[in-house]
């Protein structure tokens, strides 16, 4: 069975107390699917192309898994705190 892995690149964040709250209850739902934190933000360099301000990648179990946890009813919450005050881009992609 290959891992699930979420790899989120954000433009922009408008609000980083609004992405606290959101984190706060990410992490939550997260954590019930098993899911691990292999980079959120933190130190980086950008070598190619354009920099983002943050980039967080979480490994699954599965990929079923990392699916289950976003359409989760628990995500979808901590996911509506962002509403219009970040922009991102946000994968599922199967790991090895």
């Amino acid at each position: 069975m290959s891992k699930g892995i979420w790899i989120a690149v954000y433009e922009s964040i408008e609000n980083i107390e609004t992405l606290k709250r959101y984190a706060a209850k990410a992490t939550v739902a997260i954590s019930k699917y098993s899911g691990k934190f292999i980079c959120r933000g933190g130190k980086k360099i950008t070598l190619e192309g354009k920099g983002s301000p943050r980039t967080v990648i979480v490994e699954f179990r599965s990929f079923e898994e990392a699916e289950k946890c976003y359409n989760s009813d628990e995500y979808q919450e901590a996911h509506n705190i962002l509403k219009d005050s970040v922009k991102r881009n946000l994968q599922i992609i199967e790991g090895i």
